[in-house]
């Protein structure tokens, strides 16, 4: 059963709403995959925190219009799942590894603010290391100084105790 015009606005304005936050907006034809497979994807779509959405094409038009996504709007042909990502790098990942395990499902396409994506860029995209992985090494790299810092600073009082210690043997020594 179709919906009215008044659900339709509504999953329009709802999916406008995700792209005025979203980071990129990934498109993937889906034909041929039964239930249990979209719903894993689903479940694996909610951990990383990509919103996964099936629409007919022309609602989905209407929801890209006049965000930095419309440019994706003539790739928008036949049955497409749309996946709207905070973080690009997560929500690639999770529709690549998906397709990778899944021959009938095919990545076509995504965007992000200002850049159209093919499906190799988007598979490339999904290589990238993730935000939390990324932020990890900065800090690595930030304290690795500061650390190296603390140690050498740690040496000094250390070296004299032992030199105190060394002495203080061959006085002993000298003593006996």
């Amino acid at each position: 059963m179709g919906l009215n015009l008044e659900q339709k606005q509504a999953v329009v304005s709802e999916i406008a709403a995700k792209l005025a936050n979203a980071q990129a907006l990934i498109v993937a034809e889906y034909r041929g995959l039964d239930v249990a497979r979209v719903t894993q994807l689903r479940a694996k779509a909610r951990k990383s925190g990509l919103y996964l959405r099936v629409l007919k094409n022309t609602l989905a038009r209407r929801a890209v219009k006049g965000t930095p996504f419309e440019q994706l709007s003539d790739q928008m042909i036949g049955p497409l799942m749309y996946g709207i990502a905070n973080d690009p790098v997560a929500g690639a990942k999770v529709l690549a590894d998906f397709a990778k395990e899944n021959e009938l499902f095919v990545i076509r396409g995504g965007a992000m603010p200002g850049s159209r994506m093919s499906d190799k860029d988007v598979k490339a995209l999904a290589q990238l290391p993730s935000r939390e992985e990324l932020l990890a090494r900065l800090l690595g790299t930030m304290q690795a100084p500061v650390a190296r810092l603390v140690r050498t600073m740690n040496e000094v009082p250390g070296k004299f105790v032992r030199t105190l210690a060394a002495y203080r043997d061959s006085k002993e020594k000298a003593a006996a």
